[in-house]
């Protein structure tokens, strides 16, 4: 399937969706706090993104039961939402999507849950570092899997490893879209594949795994930790092609 080229008036629209998404994000940076369960946390987010006039576009999809992805500690993507409670020293990623009027906003971010250990401050600071890289990084022009190849070395560089198997994604009017988007090469050839181009929107998600990015599932399909059951992070933002420059759809 090709990648989209979006109008002027679908970028307009995945902006607004993708607004309502960063203020809940921002919003957590002072409600994260230690007691908090998850399913608080995620009863938050489901009400913010209502009450901005959106559906909780993870609700439902391929059968996710909850808004908001929340991940703890060893688990790197996809959590469930359940009645454990925030403990100082956690870290913990939360992962939303909007739909309003039909366009998909979605971003992640991996927030510290009190006072946190050294190595886990350089855990989040790879993955968000990671993808400030990539979106300074990217060019109209080059191919993706350039992209990809950049952000595995700087991961790597960083002494930690991507999570394999998983990947960003294009987003519009629907959650996931073409291009798949690793945050490793996948093969040897990084001048290889599709460009990017004016236009395109897109989801760069560093996931972050500390020895052994092989990932594993856990029987109720959805929550991901690596291979060696050590503290993970992800960070994502939605971007979009503006005339030639990186614009950043998933922040204020």
């Amino acid at each position: 399937m090709a990648i989209s080229i979006k109008t002027a008036k679908d970028i307009e629209g995945l902006r607004a969706a993708n607004k309502i998404v960063a203020q809940v994000l921002d919003h957590m940076h002072e409600f994260i706090k230690p007691g908090l369960s998850l399913l608080e946390i995620d009863k938050v987010c489901e009400d913010m993104i209502r009450s901005a006039g959106a559906k909780p576009a993870f609700k439902g999809l391929y059968g996710f039961p909850t808004a908001a992805c929340i991940s703890v500690n060893e688990v790197v993507i996809h959590g469930i939402p359940n009645e454990y409670k925030l403990k100082e020293g956690d870290i913990v990623s939360i992962d939303i999507g909007s739909n309003l009027k039909g366009y998909f906003g979605d971003s992640a971010r991996t927030y510290p849950v009190g006072k946190i250990s050294a190595n886990d401050e350089a855990l989040i600071s790879c993955s968000k570092d990671a993808l400030y890289f990539a979106i300074d990084y990217i060019k109209v022009g080059m191919h993706f899997k350039e992209v990809c190849s950049a952000v595995e070395e700087f991961i790597i560089d960083r002494g930690f490893v991507p999570l394999r198997g998983f990947c960003g994604h294009g987003i519009g009017k629907r959650p996931h879209e073409e291009p798949e988007i690793p945050n490793y090469l996948e093969g040897n050839n990084p001048k290889s594949g599709p460009k990017i181009r004016n236009g395109m929107v897109f989801c760069i998600e560093p996931m972050i795994c500390q020895k052994d990015g092989t990932p594993v599932i856990a029987k109720d399909n959805w929550t991901v930790t690596s291979k060696d059951g050590l503290r993970t992070s992800h960070y994502e933002h939605c971007l979009a092609m503006v005339d030639g420059k990186v614009e950043i759809l998933s922040q204020i």
